[in-house]
């Protein structure tokens, strides 16, 4: 049987799938409808012994020195009151632009990387505007 091979990307999905499993069992324990309470506890039984595995691996993996992100550890396996930003967060600044100082180059002065060739539209296009305003003309 191949091994996974270990590093910070293999934890990062580790701790993602503890995450997916948290909400499950939250979800079993909370909304989940069953027949009876021994479907639930045997329901609940299972996603705690496969996070109880999944957290076994993580803690191995950490312990051989993988780094990690902390804000990319689960909720659940972060200590009380840690609150986690973002290290790449940049604040950004809401510059106020007026309507002037904004310019939009027309049309005409846009020119096109297929001018001269056989891909060059601006020409059937001037004349299909012709066409167009002569049959609008008459009507």
């Amino acid at each position: 049987m191949p091994t996974l091979p270990s590093g910070k990307y293999q934890l990062k999905s580790l701790h993602e799938e503890i995450a997916l499993v948290d909400r499950k069992l939250a979800h079993a324990q909370s909304f989940e409808i069953f027949s009876d309470e021994d479907q639930r506890n045997t329901a609940v039984a299972k996603l705690t012994s496969k996070r109880s595995l999944l957290l076994r691996k993580a803690q191995q993996m950490i312990d051989e020195g993988i780094e990690f992100n902390p804000s990319e550890r689960p909720k659940s396996l972060r200590p009380e009151g840690e609150v986690v930003v973002a290290e790449k967060a940049i604040p950004v600044a809401v510059a106020a632009i007026s309507v002037e100082e904004t310019t939009v180059a027309a049309p005409e002065e846009v020119l096109s990387s297929f001018a001269g060739t056989s891909l060059d539209y601006k020409t059937d296009l001037d004349a299909y505007k012709l066409r167009s305003k002569s049959k609008t003309a008459h009507v």
